[in-house]
C-alpha cells in the first residue's frame, strides 16, 4: 500500500525543516512527499536561509517539489494539484507547521483508514473516506488556544456518520487537512476538494462524504505539533473567510448550526479559565470573540459589502481577486 505526503508550503521556516526530520523517523514506510509551493522566488530564499534542500537529500524516500503563484493559489487547488501528481492508494494532506508528535502518525492514519471492513479499492458505503489527526499545541502557546486544542481535538478518537448529525451537529463534518488521510478511491469518486475555495476545503469533503453514506474518522493517536497564537485581528479577518465560505454553503450549515458550537467553546473556555483559578483571562477571551463575531457577522453578509471592504476584511486577497477577474475575463478591474 503506498502513501505520499503532499503539503503546500509558502516562506517555509525551520518547523518545516523540523518536519521533514520527522518524517524520516515514521514507522510506516512513506512512498514519496510531494511539495505545491506558492512563488517559487520565496522558495528559494528559504532554501538559502535554512537547510531545506539538504534535509530533502536525506529523506528515506523520493520529493518533488511543484511550485505555482500567488494568483493561483487556493487552498483546494493546491492539494488538488499535489494529488495529482501521486499514484498512491493513500493521501495524506498536511501544513508546513505540522510537525509529527512521534514516529508513528503515519501508521495511526493509515490503520484508521483501513482497520474496518473496507479497504483501499473497495470503496463500499460505509467505508472511512477521511482520517484526521491530533493536534497538540506548541510550547509557547496560550492557554485559552491550549484549551481551545482540548476542546476540538480531545484525547479519545472516534468515527463519525450521517447517523451522527442529530447528536454532534456540525462536528460531525469537522475535519483538518493541517493533518489529514485521504483514501484515493473516494478522494477521487467523490471529486476531490472544492476549488476555488476561500476556507474549510477539508470540511466540505467530510460533509460530502458523509452526506453520501461514507465516514470520517478521527485519529486520536495520530497526533502533530500544531497551534496559534492569533490576535484579535487575525482572528477577524480568520472568521470573515469561515463565514464567507459557510455562506456558500448552506446546504450544509442549515441543517446544522456552527453558532451554536461556538457558543458551547465559549462557555466551556470560560469554566476552564475560573477552575484553573485564572478568571482575569476571560476579558482576553473576551475580545477574542469580539473579533471573531465581527468577522463572522461581515463574512455572512459579504455579497452586501464592496470590494474595498472585503479585501480590508479578508485573509485572502488573491482569491478574490482571481474570483473577480474570472467573473470579468480580466485582471485589471479590482
Amino acid at each position: 500500500m503506498r502513501v505520499d505526503i503532499i503539503i503546500p508550503t509558502y516562506k517555509p521556516d525551520d518547523t518545516f525543516c523540523l518536519l521533514l526530520q520527522k518524517l524520516q523517523e515514521q514507522t510506516f514506510v512513506i512512498h514519496e512527499l510531494i511539495l505545491v509551493n506558492t512563488e517559487e522566488a520565496l522558495w528559494n530564499e528559504a532554501v538559502r536561509k535554512y537547510p531545506i534542500e539538504q534535509i530533502r537529500k536525506e529523506l528515506p524516500f523520493s520529493s518533488r517539489i511543484f511550485h505555482m503563484t500567488r494568483e493561483n493559489f487556493d487552498h483546494g487547488g493546491a492539494r488538488n494539484m499535489g494529488a495529482g501528481y501521486s499514484e498512491a492508494d493513500i493521501l495524506i494532506f498536511m501544513t508546513q507547521d505540522a510537525v509529527p508528535a512521534d514516529e508513528r502518525l503515519v501508521e495511526h492514519l493509515v490503520h484508521a483508514l483501513t482497520s474496518g471492513a473496507h479497504g483501499p479499492g473497495t470503496p463500499a458505503k460505509g467505508a472511512v473516506a477521511v482520517a484526521y489527526a491530533r493536534q497538540l499545541p506548541r510550547e509557547d502557546c496560550g492557554i485559552i488556544e491550549r484549551y481551545t486544542r482540548q476542546f476540538n481535538y480531545p484525547d479519545e478518537g472516534c468515527v463519525k456518520s450521517r447517523e451522527d448529525i442529530p447528536r454532534l451537529g456540525i462536528k460531525t463534518f469537522f475535519c483538518s487537512d493541517v493533518c489529514a488521510a485521504y483514501r484515493r478511491d473516494l478522494f477521487e469518486q467523490l471529486g476531490g476538494f472544492e476549488s476555488p475555495v476561500i476556507f474549510n476545503e477539508d470540511m466540505f469533503f467530510a460533509a460530502h462524504a458523509v452526506q453520501e453514506g461514507y465516514k470520517v474518522a478521527y485519529a486520536a493517536d495520530a497526533e502533530v505539533v500544531h497551534s496559534h497564537n492569533y490576535s484579535v485581528k487575525q482572528q477577524f479577518h480568520r472568521n470573515f473567510d469561515l463565514a464567507v465560505s459557510q455562506t456558500a454553503h448552506p446546504e450544509i450549515f442549515e441543517q446544522v448550526s456552527s453558532e451554536a458550537e461556538g457558543m458551547r467553546l465559549v462557555k466551556n473556555t470560560m469554566g476552564y479559565l475560573c477552575k484553573i483559578h485564572k478568571p482575569y483571562l476571560i476579558w482576553k477571551l473576551g475580545w477574542q470573540c469580539v473579533g471573531k463575531y465581527a468577522g463572522y457577522f461581515l463574512g455572512k453578509r459579504y455579497q452586501k459589502l464592496g470590494r474595498r471592504q472585503i479585501l480590508k476584511c479578508t485573509m485572502s486577497p488573491y482569491y478574490w481577486k482571481r474570483i473577480w477577474s474570472e467573473k470579468q475575463g480580466d485582471r485589471t478591474s479590482f
